[in-house]
Parts: structure tokens; sequence; C-alpha cells
């Protein structure tokens, strides 16, 4: 289960690349009172991977005691706690910051589809995936998450943020 937990969450961090590097990336290159400036937010992303650490041990653990196995039943189950859990946090957001709904609205989408896809790895895990066989399908994720942001960067759909 532990190796299932760390997979997921590789694939999360993929994920998130292309979501934060790409997708979103346009929100974190204007200043602004809500977000830290880059140079200070990157030196916490370690804090935000850890924080996606504790939520494929969430994910995992509910899968393991509700006998969620397969990717389809796991991608389900990730997008619907995703969307809840990033439904609930968005909502607090919304009451207490100053950050563009636009923003929030691209957390809410882009979170929970990343807890969806730990979700739809989990599940193959959990349903009997060898785990080098699962490692190899993330890895090939991570890979292709990682080539879409740099299409992304460099040709200028996403600005590209730099950190001195």
């Amino acid at each position: 289960m532990t190796l299932i937990v760390v997979l997921s969450w590789l694939s999360m961090l993929g994920f998130d690349l292309l979501l934060h590097g790409g997708v979103l990336a346009r929100f974190y290159v204007k200043p602004g009172p809500f977000l830290l400036p880059p140079q200070m937010a990157f030196r916490y992303i370690p804090l935000g991977y850890l924080s996606f650490l504790i939520l494929a041990i969430l994910l995992v653990w509910l899968m393991v005691k509700l006998d969620v196995r397969g990717w389809r039943v796991g991608f389900l189950f990730g997008l619907k706690l995703g969307a809840l859990f990033w439904g609930a946090m968005v909502m607090g957001l919304m009451s207490i910051s100053t950050a563009e709904w636009s923003l929030l609205f691209g957390w809410f989408c882009g979170q929970t589809l990343e807890l969806a896809t730990a979700g739809l790895f989990a599940g193959l895990g959990l349903g009997g995936t060898g785990l080098f066989r699962l490692f190899l399908m993330i890895l090939a994720f991570v890979i292709l998450m990682f080539v879409v942001t740099v299409v992304l960067q460099s040709t200028g759909i996403a600005p590209t943020i730099r950190v001195s």
C-alpha cells in the first residue's frame, strides 16, 4: 500500500506541473495581495508537494477501506473526493481572501482532476496491476505532463516565471 501511495503521489506531481506551470501559470506572473511573489512561492513548493502526499495517503487509505479497485472506479472516487475537498477549500478561500474567482475556479477544476488522476493510478495498483508496470505508466504520464508544459511555455501559450 505504501508504494501505491508514493506512485499515486508522483502522478499528482506530474499533473501539478502541467496545472501550475502551464494551465494556470498566467495567474502567478501578475502581482497581487493574495499570492506570494514567485521567488518566495518557489521556495515553498516542497511544502505544497508534502500536502499532496497527505492527500495521496488519505485517498489510498479510503480506497482500501472502501475496497475501491480498478482504474475507472478509482478515477471516479478521486474525482468525487477531489470535488468535495477542493470545493470546500475554494469556498473557504472565497469567503476570506482577495483571490480572483477565475484562479479559484482553476484551482478547483485542476486540483480535482489531479486527485482523480491519483485515484486512477491507485485504482490500478489496488486492482492488481504490478507495481513495476504501474511505475512505468506513471513515469510515462509524468514525462508527458512535462513535455506538454514545456511546449506550452515554449510557444508562449503559458508564461514562464524566472526565479533568481
